[in-house]
């Protein structure tokens, strides 16, 4: 039987214990505090949503014991981890910590990060989520910073067993790469602080790093008035600052993501052809649950994905299925948004609208 790699990200928000959380959500039991407070902004809007495992500490091993025996169970066996450093610190590191690597039974699933290196605005605070554009946290960093994020994750998380390698390489994800070129001062400097990381896990006793990119659209990757990166799109960065592979985060970040899942898929099928045909390495095809963010804010949001059943679902699985199919000579990753992206209504996770549903399309498709 053919194997598959089907990775889900986590947002490692629903946690209680982390103090620098507060801010956002004061309750104290992070962002399941937006969830509670849903309410539907619109006849047949579907909100509120439960949870039916509850809302649960995922910073609590027993919890995430529970939870990747769930996964599993349904054919999923890899977590991404959304991985954040701000202020010159980790941020939102506890449920991965605390949760994740204390379970237990951690060794059945492999997991990896994605560095989600945006700036932290006001968007986790529904009170002043409008005022979208202050900037709390600034994502980038520069050289000296970069150094000690390279040796937190080659240490803390590269050298744990299951942590998810391709061909021997630890898989890293940038989310935001211009980010990362403006905090390093331009894309010579860029590309120099990449290539120093790969010294620092080829030490580390791996064969290199595989360096992943998380794709957005053309235009939103455009370089043009960051130093040292004019007329750069998103493909230029792939070549210039040397990634292995690429992917996706979310279909709302490519596609009008305001109408019927079915016809979204349409959509999704051309930008994995496009962007593989154009990227010259690796595009490993992703699937979205859905997207509605608006338990996140006061006042009605535009865009919001229709009639994303798990049957709909099924069907982006089988796309995603067949694209790892035709390209034996990659492994068989697909990644999923995502396993609790409950306040962007994009989550695998039973609920009391469609229960297992959507991860028994997975088990369907995969299992």
């Amino acid at each position: 039987m053919n194997k598959y790699d089907i990775a889900a990200y986590i947002w490692p928000a629903y946690t209680g214990d982390e103090p620098r959380s507060m801010q956002f959500w004061p309750e104290g039991y992070g962002e399941w505090q937006t969830v509670k407070a849903a309410t539907a902004k619109f006849e047949g809007h579907q909100w509120p949503r439960k949870p039916l495992w509850g809302y649960v500490n995922e910073a609590d091993p027993y919890v995430m014991e529970m939870q990747i025996e769930a996964a599993i169970d349904h054919s999923v066996n890899v977590f991404i981890y959304d991985w954040y450093w701000y202020d010159r610190r980790p941020f939102a590191e506890y449920c991965l910590n605390n949760g994740f690597l204390k379970a237990k039974n951690n060794h059945k699933m492999k997991f990896y990060l994605m560095w989600a290196n945006h700036d932290a605005v006001t968007l986790w605070d529904k009170r002043i989520s409008h005022l979208y554009d202050n900037v709390i946290w600034d994502g980038g960093v520069d050289d000296k910073e970069f150094k000690r994020v390279t040796k937190r994750v080659i240490e803390s998380y590269f050298k744990q067993p299951n942590y998810y390698c391709i061909n021997g390489c630890p898989v890293f994800m940038i989310y935001d790469t211009p980010n990362f070129v403006r905090g390093m001062g331009g894309i010579e400097e860029a590309k120099r602080g990449l290539d120093r990381f790969r010294e620092e896990v080829i030490q580390a006793g791996f064969p290199d790093l595989h360096l992943q990119m998380t794709m957005w659209s053309e235009t939103s990757l455009n370089m043009s008035g960051v130093d040292g990166g004019r007329d750069v799109n998103a493909y230029g960065l792939i070549e210039k600052l040397g990634f292995d592979s690429i992917t996706h985060y979310q279909f709302v970040h490519f596609t009008n993501i305001d109408r019927d899942y079915i016809d979204i898929l349409g959509d999704v099928g051309a930008e994995w052809e496009k962007v593989e045909k154009k990227a010259g390495v690796p595009y490993y095809s992703h699937i979205s649950v859905g997207w509605d963010n608006n338990p996140r804010f006061k006042e009605f949001r535009p865009g919001v994905v229709k009639n994303n059943t798990p049957e709909a679902f099924e069907q982006g699985l089988l796309m995603a299925k067949e694209y790892a199919d035709a390209r034996p000579s990659q492994p068989k990753l697909i990644t999923i948004n995502s396993w609790n992206e409950w306040t962007e209504a994009s989550y695998l996770q039973p609920d009391d609208l469609y229960g297992y549903g959507n991860l028994e399309a997975i088990r369907k498709v995969f299992g």
